[in-house]
């Protein structure tokens, strides 16, 4: 995807990793949000509507949800291949208004798409006029262009819900916006399986008895602005505190939790928790404080080892050696021992 020259290395870079949702895991998401999208109109602005899945999600659901309009736009794609090599500069866009039909042909509706004066990329001007008309915006954007394209929905103030990586929370432009409750992940995290182009080579791609072949890919995870009853379940805590169990980092006051389940429920200082915890996040029960990429002060570490490899991260102390942990979140109880926020 690229709006200029200047941007045509990374549009091909994003085209390596455009990887096309299945509809079970669509269907799997989106009926969690039925209630958000009654009068409203949807742009799914990476998806060809010959071949999206998410197109064909919401032609079959749009009298369901109430929708008032579908909006579609693809990049520079004309084929029905959802794998071409984009050698066809016409892009195309679809506006579907619903229709009499109770049960519409997905396939008959995408014959009425037609052409986009520019290549579809969603930083294009015409794109955009398309993006200040929708209200919700619904589709898997590629991954090494998460940053920006988060970057436009926040600008036009859009709701929204996409497809991203786990490790998408740990960037400092996606942060700020988990931490100000202004983003949040959705009911779905964890392994997910994408169709994939036949040259693209990595660990778990097979092919299925269609003949196409898909990949496996982890920590893939929703990521919205909708509101949903999950995320305001608070976590139970059983475990009490015990300094044994729980070692103080060296370079970062704060105590370490390897695992979910341990998080103990009678401690009020901060505590670093693994990056998965975000997915049982509860703003009503923890604050996000920060996470160990920003936080971890390697000054502390460096005097100690010298040369240090790799990223900052925490270090404990285990059997007199200087331990390098994974990623951590850092979270603190949102109430005090004061106010028993149990």
């Amino acid at each position: 995807m690229a709006a200029n020259n200047n941007n045509l290395g990374q549009a091909k870079k994003a085209k390596k990793d455009e990887f096309y949702t299945q509809l079970p895991d669509i269907e799997k998401e989106l009926r969690h949000y039925e209630n958000h999208f009654r009068n409203k109109v949807v742009l799914c602005n990476c998806d060809d509507p010959k071949v999206s899945n998410f197109f064909v999600f919401f032609v079959r659901n749009f009298k369901h949800l109430g929708l008032k309009r579908l909006i579609t736009t693809c990049y520079k794609n004309n084929h029905p291949d959802i794998f071409s090599n984009n050698d066809n500069e016409q892009a195309v866009y679809l506006i579907y208004d619903g229709g009499d039909d109770n049960n519409p042909d997905p396939v008959k509706v995408s014959t009425k798409a037609i052409p986009l004066q520019g290549n579809g990329d969603f930083r294009s001007k015409e794109c955009i006029e398309l993006l200040k008309q929708s209200d919700i915006v619904v589709t898997n954007p590629p991954f090494s262009l998460f940053r920006e394209y988060v970057a436009q929905l926040v600008k036009y103030d859009k709701k929204f819900l996409i497809i991203g990586n786990q490790n998408n929370i740990a960037y400092k432009e996606i942060f700020p916006l988990i931490q100000g409750n202004k983003v949040w992940l959705g009911y779905s995290c964890g392994q997910q399986e994408f169709e994939v182009p036949s040259d693209f080579e990595k660990d778990n791609t097979y092919y299925r008895s269609d003949g196409k072949k898909y990949a496996k890919f982890g920590n893939i995870c929703w990521f919205t602005n909708l509101e949903h009853k999950k995320r305001h379940n608070e976590i139970d805590l059983y475990r009490t505190y015990n300094e044994d169990f729980y070692p103080k980092y060296v370079n970062f006051d704060a105590i370490n939790v390897d695992r979910i389940q341990d998080i103990p429920f009678d401690y009020y200082g901060m505590m670093g928790v693994p990056i998965t915890y975000i997915e049982k996040y509860c703003p009503e029960q923890f604050e996000l404080v920060g996470f160990s990429l920003a936080l971890a002060k390697m000054d502390i570490i460096k005097k100690e080892l010298g040369k240090v490899g790799g990223g900052p991260r925490f270090y404990i102390r285990k059997d007199g050696q200087l331990k390098r942990l994974y990623e951590r979140l850092i979270i603190k109880r949102k109430h005090d021992e004061e106010t028993n926020g149990n």
